[in-house]
């Protein structure tokens, strides 16, 4: 556990040389275009768009089979609903609740800053045509949510249909006893190798960094520069916004303990923000919780749980994101296809917590979910390690917030 957090920050911090580096040389490179034609300059970007392009392309590959693995061994963990009673029942509707919010606030607030309007990005050649946002009807929708074959769904990285298909198999899972052990027992090994594959994949994110941010401000200039600074900013004004209606939302329930829970949780919360990742605050956060008079059954189940189905920052940062690539391309999506976008992004999150920079790879899928260009993805990858400060330390505070909540339904808070 000690050499996560080195390992986390040797990337961040390779990753922040390779935007800086992108950046020096997308200028040298705009300058240097200045009056040229488009063709003479393509085809000298060309290189530096391959290696962005790569490594969007072995996020895709591992999309679809993440996605079914750890969402069966999720499910199938604690389908067992019945022996988990009313705890279990309680902490799902906390999770529901507070996943709704911080998507909705997510779409809200992307729409009101319109952060990717001054963009006015191109939309790639390869995906002009069918770049149009789904227009399906509600009926049209609701069957599109079910696949007539698991590979078919995998191979055309219908997520969607993937999740659908994982959520029953993990229930049917878990009601087999003993021979449903076996098949958890062999995902979850599957799962703990795909995860394995993720980490190295990550390790190319440098790369794909320095060559996506050559091409932007090669391509843009630096004035583009402006609107990441807009997106950063006020993304973190959304998570302060959240921050607050969460901490409303535990007062209700613990009152005075609020100011309590805070100084026990700002050491984790601390830990994830530096290292950009939560799991590297869970075992603090287990004693922390403890400390403040959380009951250790609860503490237990909730917050392993939270891991898995809360990641209040992560969520919101998924509207965000994907509706401010839509916005840079130029695409409206109307309130409909929003919704409907928040409803997909609703249960792809839940398949894929604890993966390194989880949330691109949601946002990847949700993109081609809606015929988004996925190239736009490379927009976020210069400034991803900034954003997953605050969003791991968002998540930290999401899952402390409801393990207290819990705790105090349960009359079992000291």
């Amino acid at each position: 556990m000690a050499t996560a957090p080195n390992k986390s920050n040797r990337l961040t911090l390779y990753i922040i040389i390779a935007m800086v580096a992108g950046i020096g040389l997308g200028f040298v490179l705009n300058g240097y275009f200045a009056g040229r034609p488009i063709a003479a300059y393509d085809k000298i970007l060309e290189p530096f768009s391959l290696l962005a392009d790569i490594f969007l392309r072995l996020i895709k590959m591992i999309v679809a089979p993440l996605v079914f693995t750890t969402l069966v061994v999720g499910v199938a963990k604690q389908g067992n609903i019945k022996t988990v009673g009313r705890i279990g029942g309680k902490t799902m509707l906390w999770f529901i609740g507070g996943s709704f919010v911080s998507l909705a606030l997510g779409m809200v607030l992307v729409n009101f800053f319109q952060p990717g309007a001054g963009m006015h990005l191109p939309i790639p050649a390869a995906t002009l045509g069918a770049n149009t946002p789904a227009t399906l009807s509600l009926r049209e929708f609701i069957t599109h949510i079910f696949p007539t074959s698991l590979f078919d769904a995998m191979a055309k990285n219908e997520i969607l249909q993937v999740v659908v298909f994982s959520l029953i198999f993990g229930v049917a899972t878990a009601g087999m006893g003993e021979k449903g052990d076996i098949v958890i027992r062999a995902l979850d090994a599957v799962a703990h190798v795909i995860l394995k594959m993720t980490g190295y994949i990550m390790n190319f994110a440098p790369v794909a960094v320095f060559g996506a941010m050559t091409v932007v401000i090669a391509r843009q200039g630096l004035g583009i520069l402006s609107t990441y600074s807009l997106f950063i900013g006020e993304f973190y004004l959304g998570l302060f916004i959240l921050l607050a209606i969460l901490l409303f939302a535990t007062w209700l329930f613990i009152k005075r303990r609020t100011v309590s829970l805070l100084r026990h949780i700002k050491e984790p919360a601390l830990i994830a923000f530096s290292t950009n990742s939560s799991e590297a605050a869970f075992p603090k956060l287990m004693v922390e919780l403890e400390r403040f008079g959380c009951d250790e059954k609860v503490v237990s189940f909730v917050l392993p749980l939270g891991y898995s189905f809360n990641l209040a920052g992560s969520m919101m940062y998924m509207t965000f994101a994907s509706l401010f690539i839509a916005q840079s391309y130029g695409i409206h999506l109307g309130t409909a296809t929003q919704i409907s976008m928040l409803l997909v992004l609703m249960l792809t999150s839940k398949g894929i917590a604890g993966v390194p920079r989880a949330s691109l790879v949601v946002v990847a899928a949700t993109l081609a979910t809606f015929r988004i260009p996925e190239a736009g993805l490379a927009l976020l990858l210069g400034i991803d390690p900034l954003l997953d400060m605050g969003r791991a330390s968002m998540n930290v505070i999401g899952n402390s917030v409801a393990t207290a909540v819990v705790c105090k339904w349960e009359n079992s808070l000291k």
